[in-house]
């Protein structure tokens, strides 16, 4: 039976246009069971589009794939359903698509919008899909974008596929010809991991559930548990199964040992490949890890000469720094010190001048105070010889009286006309030397007579002038005075 099977299914290949080849999945020569009857499962959010339930066939027979809510892969585009179709000794299965129109899906009944031709469940509308609330269970709290547009469907069947004995007879219409060949997109990844998930439930087989699953519908792609899955309410119609069941059970348990023995050898090959992998992975991973390491010491290699060189350039700055620093403090220190040197020379020079200063003032001084000491003793010598009287001065005196080597002497002995002060007073004119040059008057003995005037001591009260100096340092001009009148007396006798 099962190499029937396989030669029937090469001649429905072959006799299948290559433009529709794609379509065929695969192909069973007896038809799939009735849809079961259920209710579809509210939709979980807006923007998910309904993609109804259908019988797939697997190594185990016919399965229930249940009917389920599906994101849309891309805005504007409408799901197109799968169906199974006779081609003349086969059913074969054209699988569903996505496209911006609805195309051919066998005029197969598989409700809530899907009536056999078209889409009476919603459209598109400004990138949002609008609901139809008559063929679809919308919960309009949560949806907004709905409306409501009675579907009348008077298909009561529930005949799962076209063609055949007992098959829908419907065929497609321009439009959805022209569908057929527009661009499509193949069924989603949470799609194709729904139709595994039910190809792997032992409760979905037709031969197990008779044509009434338990999982008839969910809310989402794989969701097999939950408050979101529908179970049905009864098969379609009564469950008969195939005459060649006998035949189809071994054919299956020979599958089931070859597909056993395919797994346990894909099974050692995988863990074989994975070893495989494994080891590649972890000598492409030590590799790596080398590298990575090799790079890392590389790095870090230049970063510690980057460090070192900058180590060393700062370094060299603070040794620079360092230096200028101590040239500015050493020129500062130099320039300090010439400076103090310079004070210190300025300050002695001064000092050595105030000291030549206090010298010549204190010797000035000294001077000053010996010229006024000999005044002083000067005027105290002729004050007591003044005060003679002068009764003696009438005798002529004689030429022994006058002595040359004293004029001094000779000088104090006139207090009276007191001529020489005068001429301290004013040393240019000189008279009283005038007068002391020409002794014959014998005018000085009758100044003696005369003490009153005495102009010395007013000449005296005015020492600013203090012509004396200059006087005494001229004494020779000076004449010989007369004799003092005592030795005038004793002279006398020796004319």
């Amino acid at each position: 039976m099962r190499t029937i099977r396989l030669l029937l299914l090469a001649l429905l290949i072959l006799a299948i246009p290559v433009a529709s080849f794609a379509q065929f999945a695969v192909s069973v020569t007896f038809a799939p069971p009735a849809l079961p009857v259920y209710e579809q499962p509210m939709v979980p959010a807006a923007g998910y589009l309904w993609t109804p339930g259908y019988w797939a066939y697997g190594d185990d027979g016919y399965f229930w794939v249940p009917g389920t809510w599906v994101m849309a892969p891309a805005v504007g585009l409408l799901w197109t359903p799968g169906y199974w179709g006779w081609s003349g000794n086969a059913y074969a299965w054209n699988g569903g698509y996505w496209g911006p129109q609805v195309g051919f899906y066998g005029g197969v009944n598989y409700g809530y919008g899907y009536g056999g031709v078209g889409y009476q469940g919603g459209y598109w509308n400004n990138g949002a899909f609008n609901y139809n609330r008559s063929v679809n269970n919308v919960d309009v709290t949560n949806i907004h974008n709905v409306y409501n547009k009675t579907v009348i469907n008077n298909n009561t069947n529930y005949v799962s596929y076209n063609g055949g004995a007992g098959g829908i007879t419907a065929r497609p219409t321009q439009a959805e010809e022209t569908a057929a060949h527009e661009q499509h997109r193949q069924p989603t990844a949470q799609q194709t991991q729904h139709v595994q998930a039910a190809s792997a439930n032992h409760a979905l087989l037709a031969s197990v559930n008779q044509g009434r699953p338990a999982i008839a519908a969910t809310a989402k792609p794989a969701e097999f548990s939950g408050s979101g899955v529908v179970a049905a309410r009864q098969a379609g119609a009564p469950y008969k199964a195939p005459e060649n069941r006998a035949a189809e059970n071994k054919a299956t348990e020979n599958k089931a040992a070859e597909n056993k023995a395919t797994e346990n050898k894909a099974a050692e090959n995988k863990a074989a490949e994975n070893k495989a992998t494994e080891n590649k992975a972890a000598e492409n991973k030590a590799t790596e890890n080398k590298a990575t390491e090799n790079k890392a010491t590389e790095n870090k290699a230049e970063e510690n000469k980057a460090e070192e060189n900058k180590a060393a350039e700062n370094k060299a700055a603070e040794n620079k720094a360092t230096e200028n620093k101590a040239a500015e403090n050493k020129a500062a220190e130099n320039k300090a010190a010439e400076n103090k040197a310079a004070e210190n020379k300025a300050a002695e020079t001064k000092a050595t001048e105030n000291k030549a200063t206090e010298n010549k003032a204190a010797e000035n001084k000294a001077a000053e105070n010996k010229a006024a000491a000999t005044r002083t003793n000067d005027n105290k010598a002729a004050t007591p010889k003044a005060a003679r009287p002068p009764a003696e001065s009438s005798k002529e005196p004689t030429a022994h009286a006058q002595p040359a080597a004293r004029p001094a002497t000779a000088a104090h002995a006139q207090p009276a006309p007191r001529p020489a002060p005068a001429a301290h007073a004013q040393p240019a004119a000189r008279p009283a030397t005038a007068a002391h040059a020409q002794p014959a008057p014998r005018s000085v003995t009758v100044a003696h007579a005369q003490p009153a005037p005495r102009p010395a001591p007013a000449a005296h009260a005015q020492p600013a002038p203090r012509p004396a100096p200059a006087a005494h340092a001229q004494p020779a001009p000076r004449p010989q005075t007369p004799p003092r009148p005592a030795q005038a007396e004793k002279a006398a006798p020796g004319r």
